[in-house]
Formats: structure tokens, C-alpha cells, sequence
């Protein structure tokens, strides 16, 4: 027997969760199918909805930014309404967890590599470092972590020219691990204090980072202070070296991501969505231009979902939500249309950072957020789809994957669930 919903959301990530979410509120019983872990831990955590376009920017009002666009952007299908409105369950979802939510100003993060990055949401234990916060700033890397090189990112923070002097350091964490040690180990020491030849892992690192002291007024940590105890190890911290103390986002694996993941399932827990992991979607039956089953690879046996509506969000080429070869790009799972030249060499640039075609491949919408096919009718009368798996945004360079991933997902969901409440 399949398995009945009246909105089925395939994807892991935040579109996903924000699509989920919003079908919730309609009223509709929703469930998110997701293959694996999602992207979420390979990022920052920050949550951008525009810092350039067109060669503009940084924007300090990302939506002062949105005509600059192109006319196939998914911004302008969802229009500023549902960007907004993906923001809202956002805010919603991690609570105190995230600042940002009072204003419509970018805040300015300083990140692993010493840039500065306009971003519309970021974690709590960010906030004291923003770039545009006046104080002196001390950086802190620690030994055989190679994804924060302190030194290196203070001298590209001041010959970014930022208004503030930045020096960086490197001391050794206070317990030694495997070279091979995840970031959650080193979060877990300082979560549970743990000691370290008659003293404890925090006193230690303190009296440390005291020593390079020379009049900074703030300290900032790779993102790795805590995991469950994250604002108690900051604060002890703080009072310990008499400055406020920051975490400055990280490469994956990101702990900053992880939390963001666990907050956003959390939320989707207490709104009652149905959560089903572990196995991919990959096949389909369809009637008269509906959707009728979605399939599931469960150990090579096939398992039936039905619901319906259906949102798509599994992603774009990182995720893969998208495949690639040689010869052409395809959207798997329900085998939409993703225009691209036929001519490979026309996919990218020569210069590495250039504008490529391939940013911006993806599924095209219609004004109800369906994927159309190449003479532009709806593949499926009930499939909607959201985030990266959508074309017409290059969100590396615009830095507004976030921001796409929420409105899209705000505006699919609901949209799914109205549809299906009728």
C-alpha cells in the first residue's frame, strides 16, 4: 500500500524544509522525503538573499538590488512578497538562534578567508564580529586546522581596508586529537570542559589567548566553540579574556551549518511534518498530467508515495539534484526540462570566477512555480519545485542561495498546500 500524504516534498536542504514548513501552515499533512544529508553542513550557515548583481554591490538593501536582476530569475517570480515571506518561516524556525530578522540591512561577516560578506541572516555567536562593529579584532586559529588560517585572514581583512585594525594568531588547542579529528571534537572538549592535565580545556585556551592579547577589544574563534553548549562556552570565554568573543563561519564541515539543519528539522517536527530519510526517490507514475505515485529505492525494492501535490527540491548540480555529462544536463528524478547550450564549451569561461552558464542551470518556473517543458507548458499540473534545482540564478556570485532557497520553497509550499486543502 502507498504511503498518503496531501503534499510531498523530495529534497533534504532549506528549500526543502522552507517548502515543508509552509504547506504545514496551510493545514495540509506533509512529508518531506529526503535521500541523505543535505548540503546545509558543507556551509556557513549565514543566510544571504542578495549582495551583487550585475556588477553592483555589495548591496547594503538586498532588495534594493532585485531590478538589477535578470528578467529570469526566480526572485522575480516569487516577487518580493515571497522572499519576504521566506525570511518570516526562517525566523520563525531558529528563534534567538539567528540576528538579522529586525532589519532589511545586510549585515557585513567577516569569514574564514578573510573576506567581508553581506548576508541578510547570521548566528548569534557571529555578532560580535561584524565588520562593521567598530573595536579591534584578534584572530585565533589553532594548530593543524588548516581550514582557518588566522594570520592570513586578518592580513586579507586589512588589506580589504576594513575601519578597524585585525592581527591573527595561531596557538595550539588546549587537548591534542587525531589528525583526522572532526570539528564536533573539538566543539564537544570545550562543551564538556574537559580537562587537561589538572586544569580544564577552556581555562586553558583562555590563558592562551590572554597572552597574545595587545589591546584587541574582541576575539574571534574559528566556528567550533561549543556544539550543545555553545553560548556557555563563549561566555566563559569572554569573561575569562574581559572581550567579547565571535566565531567566524568555516568550510565544511561547518558546524554552524550542522546547527542551522538540526534547528530547521526541529521546526519541522513541532509543525507536525511527516520526516522520511535515507532513500532516494526514482521513478514516478503519472496520469492525465498529474502526478499520481512517487517511487523510493528502499534496499533495490521500490516503495510507493502518494500525495496530491508534489514540491522538487533536491538541489542543483552540487546537490545533485541535477546530473551532467558530456552531452547534456537532466533533472533525474521526474525528468524535467534544464535548457543548456548543446555545445559544452559553451557551459563556462575561461576565467575561473567568470560569468558560466552552468550557475545557472536549472528547471524553469511559471508564474505558479511549475516546471515547464521546452514549449513552455507545465511538465505536471501538481509538481512545484524550489530552490537549487531552479534555474536562472548564479548564487555563488550574487550570493543569494539562501535567500532563493526560502522564497521559492515559502512560495511552492504554499502554494502546494493551498492547492491540496481545496
Amino acid at each position: 500500500m502507498a504511503i498518503t500524504d496531501d503534499v510531498l516534498v523530495v529534497g533534504g536542504g532549506i528549500a526543502a524544509c522552507t517548502a515543508a514548513l509552509s504547506a504545514a501552515e496551510t493545514g495540509a499533512r506533509v512529508r518531506l522525503l529526503a535521500h541523505k544529508t543535505s548540503t546545509l553542513r558543507q556551509a556557513s550557515g549565514l543566510v544571504d538573499v542578495l549582495g551583487y548583481a550585475d556588477g553592483d554591490g555589495p548591496f547594503s538593501d538586498p532588495f534594493a538590488g532585485l531590478d538589477s536582476l535578470p528578467d529570469d530569475h526566480p526572485y522575480h517570480v516569487v516577487g518580493e512578497d515571497g522572499i519576504r515571506d521566506g525570511l518570516r518561516l526562517f525566523d520563525e524556525a531558529v528563534g534567538d538562534a539567528y540576528r538579522g530578522g529586525h532589519t532589511d540591512t545586510n549585515a557585513l561577516v567577516v569569514t574564514h578567508g578573510g573576506t567581508v560578506k553581506p548576508t541578510a541572516r547570521y548566528p548569534e555567536s557571529v555578532a560580535s564580529g561584524l565588520a562593521s562593529a567598530s573595536g579591534d579584532m584578534l584572530l585565533v586559529g589553532f594548530e593543524g586546522l588548516t581550514d582557518f588560517d588566522a594570520p592570513v585572514a586578518a592580513d586579507h581583512l586589512s588589506a580589504a581596508g576594513v575601519p578597524f585594525d585585525v592581527r591573527g594568531v595561531t596557538v595550539p588547542f588546549p587537548k591534542s586529537f587525531r589528525s583526522d579529528a572532526k570539528v564536533t571534537r573539538f566543539a564537544k572538549a570545550l562543551d564538556r570542559d574537559e580537562e587537561v592535565s589538572g586544569k580544564t580545556v577552556r581555562s586553558v585556551l583562555a590563558e592562551a589567548v590572554t597572552a597574545e592579547l595587545d589591546g584587541e577589544t574582541r576575539v574571534g574563534f574559528p566556528a567550533m566553540l561549543g556544539d550543545d553548549h555553545g553560548e556557555e562556552v563563549r561566555d566563559e570565554l569572554a569573561g575569562r579574556l574581559g572581550v567579547p568573543v565571535f566565531e567566524v563561519p568555516t568550510g565544511p564541515p561547518s558546524l554552524l551549518g550542522l546547527k542551522l539543519e538540526d534547528a530547521l528539522f526541529d521546526a519541522l517536527d513541532e509543525a507536525g511534518v511527516r520526516i522520511s530519510t535515507g532513500n532516494p526517490a526514482v521513478g514516478y507514475e503519472a496520469t492525465d498530467g498529474r502526478i499520481e505515485t512517487v517511487y523510493v529505492d528502499q534496499k533495490s525494492r521500490q516503495t510507493p508515495y502518494e500525495a496530491d501535490q508534489i514540491v522538487l527540491a533536491t538541489g542543483g548540480l552540487v546537490g545533485k539534484g541535477l546530473d551532467s555529462d558530456r552531452e547534456s544536463v537532466t533533472e533525474p528524478v521526474f525528468g524535467c526540462h534544464v535548457p543548456h547550450p548543446e555545445d559544452r564549451y559553451e557551459w563556462s569561461e575561461t576565467e575561473a570566477f567568470g560569468d558560466h552558464a552552468f550557475a545557472r542551470f536549472g528547471v524553469v518556473l511559471d508564474d505558479e512555480l511549475r516546471p515547464v517543458a521546452e514549449d513552455g507548458e507545465s511538465h505536471f499540473e501538481n509538481l512545484r519545485a524550489a530552490g537549487g534545482v531552479v534555474g536562472g540564478a548564479d548564487v555563488a556570485r550574487e550570493k543569494s542561495a539562501s535567500g532563493v532557497s526560502l522564497a521559492t520553497g515559502a512560495v511552492a509550499g504554499r502554494l502546494a498546500g493551498e492547492e491540496a486543502s481545496q
